[in-house]
């Protein structure tokens, strides 16, 4: 049986915006790490993360992708994110103005296809509660996109 080609729905990083272009990088080097992550997830209504990751021992991590001082500007929401997760970070590229970000937080230096973890995010550890609800979210998330890949007509929401 031949290899299914997922080209049409895995663009090129030149297709990508200059935000999905760091997530990619961001994931790369996360996965590396143990991680395994999910672009574009809802935790909860009205927020929507660029990369939520979980780590080898149940550990999770949100990044946010800010690809110019307009974008990190325009973001008002990110403060939400904060209960959804163990450690937050910021990611951008080497010409971002990294003084604007707020020093309590995480700080990844990213491009297309690499990132490097220059400050670790301050952990807070999310309750057994909260903890549950995150990770049912992510992995629901992973499958549902994961099965519409496999089965584009089956009818599902991509999550």
């Amino acid at each position: 049986m031949p290899t299914p080609s997922f080209a049409p729905i895995l663009p090129d990083a030149a297709a990508l915006a200059p935000g999905q272009r760091l997530a990619r990088g961001v994931c790369r080097q996360l996965r590396s790490l143990g991680f395994a992550t999910v672009e574009e997830l809802v935790p909860s209504a009205g927020l929507r993360v660029d990369v939520m990751a979980l780590g080898p021992k149940g550990d999770v991590w949100i990044v946010e992708c800010k690809s110019s001082r307009a974008d990190f500007q325009a973001d008002r929401k990110w403060q939400g994110y904060l209960e959804w997760c163990d450690r937050f970070f910021w990611a951008v590229d080497a010409a971002f103005p990294t003084e604007l970000l707020p020093t309590g937080t995480g700080l990844i230096l990213a491009d297309d296809y690499d990132a490097e973890i220059i400050r670790m995010g301050p952990e807070a550890k999310l309750a057994g509660a909260r903890r549950k609800a995150v990770v049912q979210g992510f992995a629901r998330t992973a499958a549902t996109r994961l099965q519409a890949l496999r089965d584009p007509q089956a009818g599902l929401a991509a999550g």
